[in-house]
């Protein structure tokens, strides 16, 4: 059974998907109403090493008439929706969320 994950940061990077899934996902574009992107700092240091990058993006709550996040849609297994939960560690959490296509995918916000 596969699950569909919404990403609009570091896992749309071909290093990260190939460090924590082993292979390069294929995705859709889609957007995310309803929140809004704040930077946050990244310390774990595997996070570190397969992204590159100290500063990450995250989800908030957003006001009404914000503009939609855009970012892709993948399709994951159990067992890799496990190894992006391992990945987005402490700084954040996975909810579920209906997309600008109806479609309804995990996304993770600021923890």
């Amino acid at each position: 059974m596969t699950e569909r994950l919404f990403s609009y940061g570091t896992l749309q990077l071909e290093s990260v998907q190939q460090a924590q899934f082993g292979r390069l996902l294929e995705g859709e574009d889609d957007m995310l109403h309803g929140y809004r992107v704040v930077d946050i700092q990244i310390r774990d240091p595997h996070v570190l090493a397969a992204s590159g990058i100290e500063i990450h993006r995250a989800l908030v709550p957003a006001e009404a008439g914000a503009d939609p996040i855009p970012g892709r849609v993948f399709r994951l297994t159990a067992a890799e929706i496990a190894a992006a939960d391992v990945y987005e560690s402490e700084n954040y959490r996975r909810e579920s969320a209906v997309l600008a296509s109806g479609i309804r995918a995990w996304i993770y916000v600021k923890a």
